[in-house]
């Protein structure tokens, strides 16, 4: 059989790197992109290593033209993308005194229209083929809780979760589901920041309130992605799913 193609966005480190994984072990050939060549490079040869297919593309998410690029390459050698992942994102802390229109700007740029950017290259060779399956990664901040010095990832974040309805309902009758993850606090690289997130302290602090005991890691986002992406979620569309350990559920 053909495997299926997915594209992974920011898949070098943290929730894209255990998404990657969990694509290449479910069968999947793998596009491994990130403005982080280094690591990008290192998981797409993990996978192969697994036996699995990878390779690896260097794509920075606020570049319509290196996005239109690579998704063209990706159909011309291997047909339409079965899947999208748009993970790639940040946050930055920035106290509302401090927030410059460019500093808003960036984090929209990469957070939220960077994932526009994709979705629009590909879905042309999506609706194409009838079929194919898009995930994007919000956060707890953006459907249920608000984060001082972070309004403008919360704001992004939000938009995610509307991109995600709006793109389901335009893209149904092409047979393309769009669907969210809404990840509460995972050990990554931007959680364990002190500089812009919580810092290895405050990260351990947060299990306290967590009903199941514990931060979550990568892999426990990666297993939904890989969810959404399959047939067992062939109807379920335009719905973002928080994957926090019960913390909203146990808080609020």
């Amino acid at each position: 059989m053909t495997s299926k193609t997915v594209l992974i966005t920011g898949a070098g480190i943290g929730i894209g790197k255990a998404t990657a994984m969990a694509f290449g072990r479910a069968g999947y050939r793998v596009i491994v992109s990130d403005i982080l060549e280094d690591e990008g490079r290192a998981v797409s040869d993990a996978i192969m290593a697994d036996g699995a297919e990878a390779e690896f593309r260097q794509l920075n998410v606020t570049s319509t033209e290196q996005c239109n690029s690579v998704v063209a390459d990706i159909e011309d050698r291997l047909g339409a993308l079965d899947c999208l992942v748009n993970n790639a994102g940040i946050a930055h802390k920035v106290p509302l005194g401090e927030m410059t229109d460019e500093k808003w700007d960036q984090i929209f740029d990469v957070d939220l229209k960077g994932m526009m950017r994709l979705v629009r290259a590909a879905a042309p060779g999506m609706k194409a083929a009838g079929t194919g399956s898009i995930v994007c990664l919000s956060s707890i901040m953006g459907v249920a809780y608000g984060w001082g010095e972070h309004v403008h990832y919360s704001a992004a974040k939000s938009g995610v979760v509307g991109l995600v309805r709006g793109l389901a309902v335009e893209l149904a009758a092409n047979g393309i589901r769009v669907n969210g993850v809404a990840p509460g606090y995972i050990r990554t690289a931007q959680a364990l920041s002190e500089k812009h997130s919580l810092g290895p302290a405050g990260l351990e602090a947060a299990a306290s309130f967590i009903p199941l005991g514990r931060v979550g890691e990568p892999d426990d986002i990666a297993g939904v992605i890989l969810f959404l992406a399959s047939g067992a979620a062939r109807y379920l569309t335009g719905q973002v799913i928080s994957v926090d350990g019960g913390l909203l559920v146990g808080r609020y």
